[in-house]
């Protein structure tokens, strides 16, 4: 990051190549439009180049990049709302590995077809219930349980103090609960 600051473009192109897929990854499951996702990476790293001289060395890069892509999902889904997820993978998938690759996974592999489906319509509930939820709370969820970060990551990355962190995750996991009522079995 020092010697992208100091403008190698060698060094940016290196950082791009290192966060492009996470930076995508956390995008894709905000917005859950791949092409979308694709578009708010780019802007994501067109950002940090235009601040790369505000970065803060003190500050983890990953938690800086993370907060500005973050914020442009953010901002993306205040101006329009989503309806549904999937859990098939990205609607531009077009090979079983591409599905793979971008599904969701749920269950285990020694389950019986029939647990499957019921874990794969388990899956769809719990991706349709997130998307209900506010852009605020569907982020601190995605960061605490899919991209595994401690609360104290996430107030870093979203700069907000811990107590919002943790507030925000535990009316997300209320309104789920509210969302989810009818599955309890």
């Amino acid at each position: 990051m020092a010697w992208a600051k100091q403008g190698h473009d060698a060094a940016f192109r290196e950082l791009v190549r290192r966060y492009e897929r996470p930076v995508f990854s956390l995008l894709y499951r905000m917005v859950r439009d791949r092409a979308l996702a694709e578009d708010l990476a780019q802007e994501t790293f067109i950002k940090v180049l235009n601040g790369i001289k505000s970065y803060r060395p003190e500050f983890k890069f990953s938690s800086w990049i993370f907060k500005i892509a973050n914020n442009a999902a953010i901002d993306h889904l205040r101006r329009k709302s989503i309806d549904t997820l999937s859990l098939d993978g990205a609607p531009s998938a077009e090979t079983p590995d591409q599905m793979r690759a971008t599904q969701l996974q749920v269950g285990d592999r020694a389950e019986s077809p029939l647990d499957e489906v019921e874990n794969r319509e388990l899956g769809t509930a719990i991706e349709r219930a997130i998307a209900r939820l506010r852009p605020e709370y569907r982020s601190c969820i995605l960061l605490r349980h899919v991209e595994g970060y401690s609360y104290e990551e996430i107030a870093t990355t979203l700069e907000l103090p811990l107590g919002t962190v943790k507030t925000y995750i535990h009316r997300a996991r209320n309104e789920l609960r509210g969302y989810l009522e009818g599955r309890r079995e």
